[in-house]
């Protein structure tokens, strides 16, 4: 099953440095809409409790199960391999 969306726009993994020093993951297909949200206060639980700073990284991926596949791996990593990994692919958004 295709999991793409019906306008076939790219999926993409985003990573957010939050206050306190944490770190959040997310995917979504528009990132700035998605960091707007939870900047608002309206995105996850996780960003109301942990305000987010700065978006940090940005991957792209064809589909939505990609995505999440990568979300998945992402997580298992342990805060100094996910900042390294972020320093590592500086393609950072401002």
């Amino acid at each position: 099953m295709d999991c793409s969306p019906p306008n076939g726009r790219p999926w993409f993994l985003y990573v957010i440095a939050c206050r306190g020093g944490s770190l959040y993951t997310g995917i979504s297909t528009d990132v700035a809409r998605r960091f707007a949200v939870h900047q608002a206060g309206k995105g996850a639980r996780y960003t109301k409790s942990h305000p987010p700073e700065k978006l940090l990284l940005t991957v792209e991926f064809p589909n939505r199960s990609h995505a999440l596949q990568a979300e998945y791996a992402f997580k298992q990593l342990s805060a100094a391999e996910k900042r390294a990994f972020c320093m590592r692919h500086e393609n950072v958004s401002d």
